[in-house]
């Protein structure tokens, strides 16, 4: 589990494509104080780390990604110099300063505008059909793992409002229309529409 607040920015330094695609990202995170197994958010998608060392003041770890995770998130998007925002899973007693993020990426979304009003920026993010449900006006949702509140809700668009440090210190302040970002709606919406779903069909 995770809370949506970006602990760095990585960067991805290889590419190995095949059967199983590994990525190797080098982050400021100390070597030493990630395991092998480890579940770090890469861009709101939960992976587990297969190799570590250390680089410089940093590290480098490995993660390897299935052909279904590339199909469903923008993974396979990533090139040699993609920045990656990062998030070590959540341990017991830390502050939940976010919201509840799994790191199972529900869907593609496409930044469809971007407006600055002085130091803010707004962002409107183009939904699939299958996610507008669960997208509501001051809910939550996390945008390339970066838990963030609903600004506005439409049919199939959503709006957020960025502040300058969420800006400076994740991937979302150089976001430009058209990129694809991965979305992970709110855990209690996706339970309270199952919910509803079945308490429709025994009525």
């Amino acid at each position: 589990m995770f809370t949506g607040l970006v602990s760095a920015v990585g960067e991805v330094v290889s590419v190995e494509a095949g059967d199983v695609h590994r990525f190797a990202v080098h982050s400021p995170y100390v070597a030493g104080g990630i395991e092998l197994g480890a579940s770090i958010s890469h861009a709101g998608a939960c992976l587990t780390v297969t190799s570590v060392v250390a680089d410089g003041d940093g590290a480098i770890h490995t993660v390897e990604v299935s052909p279904e995770t590339l199909a469903r998130t923008t993974l396979g998007q990533w090139r040699e110099g993609s920045k990656v925002n990062l998030e070590r899973s959540l341990k017991m007693g830390d502050e939940l300063g976010g919201h509840l993020v799994t790191g199972h990426v529900d869907g593609i979304g496409t930044v469809r505008a971007i407006e600055r009003d002085g130091e803010w920026t707004r962002i409107d993010v183009a939904i699939p059909d299958a996610l507008a449900r669960f997208i509501a006006e001051k809910g939550s949702i996390a945008v390339d793992g970066v838990s963030l509140t609903v600004n506005a809700a439409a049919a199939d668009t959503f709006s957020v409002m960025i502040i300058p440090h969420t800006a400076s210190v994740t991937t979302l302040g150089a976001l430009k229309p058209g990129e694809a970002v991965n979305l992970e709606v709110d855990l209690m919406a996706r339970y309270a529409a199952r919910l509803a779903q079945f308490e429709k069909a025994v009525q």
